[in-house]
């Protein structure tokens, strides 16, 4: 097989591993297909599967935070309450409040580590589990995405909001909130910037779905996007989204990684691409860190 041969199926097994996490098939049809495309096929696929010992890069024993789950009302929600994973730096504060959106699949393990690397960075974090009227994130992505896909997604949002509304009054919040999120989440960080409008300081939305167009005009938090370079679905919505924002006189800043897939920031799959996230990263710190802090 050529080199370039090995390249385009690769691609075509990342983006059949793309519409599975997405929704569009299973976990058994997602296999079932890659390993149709080449003898390696289904030896790709499954190591595209998370393995989350790989995602923690901040223990949560570390010294420099302090980390506990909490629990909220969110009226208008799917149930009423919520709970979330909430993680301070060592300290008093106040601190300046940062919001981690999962993806489509609950708050799992590496949602969990971003949270401690946000809070390390000086910002109190609070990761909201949009699964928990839901019993919370069942330990595995599978049953997870299921599970949110099955929930009043309306609803979903409102507990979005509400968790954004939480921890920005938060006795150790010092009234100032950014927002971060993935996927879904970062769908739900543009959405966020909508609704609160001057009550967010900062929005960082990795590969995240665009907002209603009619609705930009509302945003007044300056945004920081990050596109992966094969990301077709997510990409596609930029030049209409930037149109609007640059209409509605918005503050932006966007970038898009060479060579990296949707989900270059998730360390716990091979689609992880270490030099682009670690860029990424920065770039989201240093932004929190001039709008939120």
């Amino acid at each position: 097989m050529s080199e370039t041969a090995a390249t385009t199926i690769e691609q075509q097994v990342y983006d059949l591993y793309d519409e599975y996490c997405h929704g569009g098939i299973d976990r058994r049809e997602f296999l079932k297909r890659a390993a149709a495309l080449t003898v390696g096929g289904l030896a790709l696929a499954q190591a595209l599967l998370p393995r989350y010992a790989r995602a923690q890069t901040v223990s949560f024993t570390d010294p420099r935070i302090k980390a506990h789950y909490v629990d909220y009302p969110s009226p208008g929600g799917n149930s009423g309450a919520m709970r979330g994973y909430l993680v301070q730096p060592a300290g008093q504060g106040p601190f300046a409040a940062v919001l981690v959106i999962h993806e489509n699949r609950g708050l799992n393990p590496y949602i969990e580590d971003v949270a401690r690397r946000v809070a390390t960075e000086g910002f109190l974090a609070l990761a909201p589990d949009g699964l928990a009227p839901a019993g919370g994130y069942p330990g595995n992505d599978d049953d997870g995405r299921q599970l949110q896909a099955g929930l009043d997604q309306a609803k979903l949002r409102t507990d979005m909001l509400n968790s954004a509304r939480f921890v920005k009054a938060h006795a150790r919040s010092n009234g100032k909130l950014g927002a971060v999120g993935f996927c879904w989440g970062g769908g739900m960080v543009n959405r966020l910037a909508v609704a609160l409008g001057a009550d967010l300081q900062a929005g960082v939305p990795f590969y995240g779905a665009a907002p209603e167009l009619s609705s930009v005009p509302q945003i007044k938090a300056p945004l920081l996007l990050h596109f992966a370079d094969k990301d077709p679905r997510i990409n596609g919505m930029w030049p209409q989204y930037e149109a609007a924002l640059k209409a509605a006189g918005a503050r932006y800043e966007a970038y898009r990684y060479p060579d990296t897939q949707h989900g270059f920031h998730n360390n716990s799959t091979p689609r992880y691409r270490e030099d682009a996230a670690q860029l990424a990263w920065t770039r989201t710190v240093a932004f929190f860190k001039k709008y939120v802090s």
